[in-house]
């Protein structure tokens, strides 16, 4: 009988546990898609999405509109565009990011191109090896909202200092984004977060 009950608490354990770290990574997703903190940084970077022949795709469109907007407010003098291409491309995400800003308002000299990546672990590995070989601490990822904790945590764990403005406008905005764009980057997150680097290749294909 004694046995019984100990197993019954430990199975009332388990099960109270699968459920509240799936409610808690949720919710710590939710909250950073609705509550970004976004303070003067070095430098503002924004993680790739489709372009189309050198046109950046609504996704992305919506990311460069971000960043052009904090950086004409000032928060950082220099932004990186991140993302390398799909089989077949002409260009890249982050090249056709840098000549949208160029041509839009931003001095090319302050924009750099990083043409690597196609998932957020390895565009985030890239461009913090570039901040820290510029000795950047502080950056601004520009994202959509329900990304901003996934990349923000992994910036974070290879030592950088980062914060997510999210994107206000776009399929991917809050507005737009829906419930499964929530649950998919929950379980990505949490992917990441359990799994480490094992679960980065899960990650990236749920989100």
């Amino acid at each position: 009988m004694i046995l019984f009950k100990i197993m019954r608490r430990a199975i009332a354990a388990v099960l109270l546990v699968m459920v509240a770290v799936p409610l808690y990574a949720l919710a710590i997703t939710w909250h950073a898609a609705n509550n970004p903190v976004t303070r003067n940084g070095d430098v503002i970077v924004v993680l790739g999405a489709a372009q189309l022949n050198g046109r950046p795709g609504d996704v992305l469109q919506a990311r460069l509109d971000e960043a052009k907007r904090i950086y004409e407010l000032g928060l950082a003098p220099h932004i990186i565009t991140v993302g390398a291409g799909a089989p077949g491309d002409r260009t890249t995400e982050a090249a056709s990011g840098k000549y949208w800003l160029s041509t839009n308002g931003v001095m090319s000299r302050n924009i750099t191109s990083l043409e690597v990546g196609r998932d957020t672990w390895v565009s985030t590995q890239n461009y913090v090896k570039l901040m820290k070989i510029k000795d950047w601490e502080d950056v601004i990822i520009v994202t959509d909202p329900f990304h901003c904790r996934r990349s923000m945590t992994m910036a974070n764990d290879l030592g950088v200092i980062a914060r997510c403005s999210p994107v206000q406008t776009g399929p991917s905005a809050l507005a737009n984004a829906g419930q499964r764009y929530l649950i998919r980057e929950t379980g990505a997150y949490l992917s990441y977060v359990t799994l480490g680097r094992r679960g980065i290749h899960i990650s990236d294909h749920l989100g």
